[in-house]
């Protein structure tokens, strides 16, 4: 039977039933058949969108002609250019608003499955041993990257691949930042991705230092004046979580959804080899709409309970990629849309037990440009539920703006950066990502540790 070529070519993953008792990858991924067949989709557009429309700029059309090709190795090669993480970008980024979102494919039919091909790439040179090579002359310069999320892993590799010696300074026992700590196993596998492309960063010539936190362990000045880094990059993310400040919020059973998903990604707690606490709540309330949000209900679903996901706007302002809402709903995820928390109800041992919730109807557009909610005078309700989890964002940790003389930042903590390239207030400190627009997504970070890496590039130039 001919291809049709509207359509792309469907992927392999675990049945909802099944995955939604397990912490193992949802997506199974394309075998070597079924990524040449979606690549053979790729109309090759001499004026390729998808390259602008990805924020480390991948020379996409050129990587899906050697899948096409056969040559998944040289895909991989022309990908690890561009992006020092293909096999993570594969997987979390939001293709369907960036590279596949302006795919001529699109426009009559679906368009071609970027994402996937690259996660394929990626898998393949990594099932086959094949790492990243840096054949650049050391240049003499120290710079010191803080943090090993995406944003620092990406600026230290190219940096590293200028010649750069580098060292990045990460908080934790494990590199990858959200990358580890944030996103779920199910989404994300820790060993056989998240790790296998911090040692691919490490073939580079990068040094990661670990259970190192700046302004804490050490401070970006000391970095500077005595230990002889003459340039640093920021990029520290932002964990520091928000609440809403309402009656209750303090009781026993209330985490941020940073805590409960620190706790099972990094600290492994899904796992019962590890005596990791956390709470496996029978009846659990999470609170947003955004990916954070859905990896929380997904993993709390997982640990065993029935789970409400409680959001104030309606499923089309949904934050969440539309393919995490699709699978939470697969497993069996409850959404209680229009509605929102405006008490914690607490027992008298101080517990949990459960969340007064009003409803809401949407009025006129706010400053985000989607319809504002409005509460429903006498709609209040309770329900039942032994743990809320809070997903309402994250801003900066102040701890290295606090401890760095001259480094600005505004009035939500957020480092305050001047011009294309993350420039600080402080010569020869650069920041990008969550640490500089709050939290926001592993692909833009990525772009911003690439354009301070050129930022720092020019500033040793121009000295």
């Amino acid at each position: 039977m001919a291809q049709d070529m509207m359509v792309r070519v469907p992927i392999a993953e675990q049945e909802p039933a099944v995955r939604a008792k397990n912490f193992e990858e949802v997506c199974l991924g394309y075998t070597e058949e079924e990524a040449i067949l979606e690549a053979n989709r790729c109309l090759n557009c001499k004026n390729p969108r998808c390259v602008a429309g990805c924020p480390v700029s991948i020379n996409i059309p050129a990587f899906i002609q050697e899948i096409k090709a056969g040559d998944a190795a040289a895909a991989y090669r022309t990908i690890s250019l561009s992006s020092a993480l293909p096999a993570v970008c594969g997987r979390v980024c939001p293709q369907e608003t960036q590279c596949e979102g302006v795919c001529v494919r699109g426009i009559k039919g679906q368009p071609v499955a970027i994402g996937k091909l690259e996660r394929y790439a990626a898998d393949t040179a990594a099932a086959r041993g094949i790492m990243p090579e840096n054949h650049s002359k050391p240049n003499g310069h120290k710079v010191a990257v803080i943090g090993a999320g995406p944003a620092g892993l990406t600026c230290a590799g190219d940096l590293a691949k200028m010649g750069y010696d580098v060292t990045i300074f990460e908080a934790l026992h494990r590199a990858g930042g959200v990358l580890v700590y944030g996103i779920p196993e199910f989404r994300l596998p820790k060993d056989k991705v998240v790790r296998h492309e911090v040692e691919n960063v490490k073939a580079l010539g990068v040094k990661i230092e670990e259970n190192v936190v700046i302004g804490r362990s050490v401070t970006i000045d000391e970095l500077m004046e005595e230990e002889g880094f003459e340039a640093v990059f920021i990029g520290s993310g932002a964990g520091l979580p928000r609440f809403m400040g309402i009656p209750g919020e303090q009781a026993n059973g209330v985490f941020s959804a940073n805590e409960f998903l620190t706790r099972n990604n990094l600290m492994k707690a899904y796992d019962d080899d590890y005596d990791t606490p956390i709470s496996r709540g029978k009846k659990v309330v999470v609170v947003g709409g955004g990916n954070v949000a859905m990896d929380a209900a997904r993993t709390a679903l997982r640990l065993g309970a029935e789970v409400h996901v409680v959001y104030r706007r309606s499923e089309e302002e949904l934050p969440a990629r539309a393919e995490e809402v699709h699978h939470a709903k697969e497993e069996g995820i409850i959404f209680d849309l229009l509605q929102n928390p405006t008490e914690i109800l607490v027992d008298e041992k101080g517990w949990v037990k459960g969340c007064r919730i009003i409803k809401m109807e949407l009025g006129e557009p706010d400053e985000s440009g989607r319809r504002r909610p409005v509460e429903i005078p006498g709609s209040e309700y309770e329900i039942n539920c032994d743990t809320v989890i809070m997903s309402l964002g994250t801003s900066p940790n102040p701890l290295i703006s606090h401890t760095t003389k001259g480094l600005e930042t505004n009035r939500r903590g957020c480092i305050v950066t001047e011009g294309e390239f993350g420039a600080t207030t402080k010569e020869a400190v650069y920041a990008g990502g969550d640490a500089v627009t709050g939290a926001a997504t592993v692909i833009l970070a990525m772009g911003a540790g690439k354009e301070a890496a050129k930022g720092i590039d020019q500033y040793f130039k121009n000295k």
